[in-house]
């Protein structure tokens, strides 16, 4: 069954689960830790991306954040890339360290913020890493701790989450950790990671029971949230594919975009499809590949057939920029 497309647009509520690649370790020590927070930290700074709850497990992660004026998947894109890269170069290894394709669902932000803020920050108490709530409020692999005051990450919208707690600092810290320490009893929240109409509503039995009067709501597996809410996201979606290019006219602004830029450098075409290494053909290159990847949204086969080098060639392009 085909995979759907990603739904996203600026100032979107993502809740994003990524997993190591046959449920392997995506970190293996502090260095790895190190790396991968201070690298989701920077980016969501350059990207405008708003990162409300995070959580760095030993072979997964969390993230609930706003898209930024890129999109999602430029953001992890340069995310992922950027770490796996470092990871193998670090541990001597190659291939892939993540799952081909991360989940990322959209969530209906009044009836769920809160909850996914909770949900994701007891993911290291669920999951043995840390044992009591209090020790959970010094753990430095999440955002838990950063909402309490008790380790500063610049990068974390802190101020927005506490908002929904209270309308000091002090009343809305100690709100938020009587909710999350409510939620501890809860266990597992499958209704918060899978999306769809039947999680988003709480079980078939309550579906079936609105279908049973009349009541039908629309659902997509990609998103969390009501019956209208899905509706909008997908209407949003079907607009915004009605404006894109075909394929056919994809294809002749890359090569209006490439022939412009040759000339620009004054370099022939035939040159810069050759492999060339030459220094100013390979940074013309780079120039390019980065413009059809990110600006187009053109695959990295496709990337790689228009500027005639393979498709890792322009994997590790997008890696050195990330």
């Amino acid at each position: 069954m085909p995979r759907g497309a990603r739904l996203d647009a600026p100032g979107t509520l993502h809740h994003v689960i990524v997993r190591g690649i046959e449920g392997r370790n995506i970190v293996d020590d502090e260095t790895d830790r190190e790396d991968f927070v201070s690298r989701q930290g920077k980016l969501s700074e350059e990207t405008g991306t708003a990162i409300y709850a995070w959580a760095l497990m030993t072979n997964h992660a969390h993230l609930l954040l706003r898209s930024g004026p890129a999109g999602l998947p430029n953001f992890m894109r340069r995310l992922l890339t950027g770490y796996a890269a470092s990871y193998n170069r670090s541990h001597k290894r190659y291939g892939h360290l993540f799952q081909n394709r991360y989940k990322s669902i959209i969530c209906e932000e009044d009836p769920y913020f809160k909850e996914l803020v909770r949900y994701i920050h007891l993911n290291p108490l669920r999951a043995g890493l840390v044992d009591t709530v209090g020790r959970l409020s010094r753990y430095k692999w999440c955002g838990h701790s950063a909402l309490l005051g008790k380790r500063r990450n610049n990068w974390q919208d802190q101020d927005y989450v506490l908002k929904w707690f209270g309308s000091t600092e002090e009343r809305a810290r100690k709100a938020y950790l009587q909710f999350v320490e409510q939620g501890v009893k809860q266990g597992r929240r499958p209704e918060l990671v899978g999306g769809g109409l039947i999680r988003s509503m709480g079980g078939w039995s309550v579906v079936k029971s609105l279908r049973k009067s009349g009541l039908f709501e629309k659902g997509d597996e990609r998103i969390l949230g009501s019956g209208g809410f899905v509706e909008g996201i997908i209407m949003q979606a079907d607009e915004k594919i009605k404006h894109q290019l075909s394929a056919k006219d994809l294809d002749k602004e890359a090569t209006a975009i490439i022939s412009r830029e040759c000339k620009k450098q004054n370099v022939n075409m035939k040159v810069l499809r050759s492999g060339s290494r030459i220094k100013e053909v390979s940074k013309l290159r780079t120039t390019l590949a980065l413009r059809l990847v990110n600006d187009l949204g053109l695959s990295l086969a496709e990337s790689a057939r228009k500027l005639g080098v393979s498709t890792s060639a322009i994997s590790q392009i997008l890696r050195r920029q990330s």
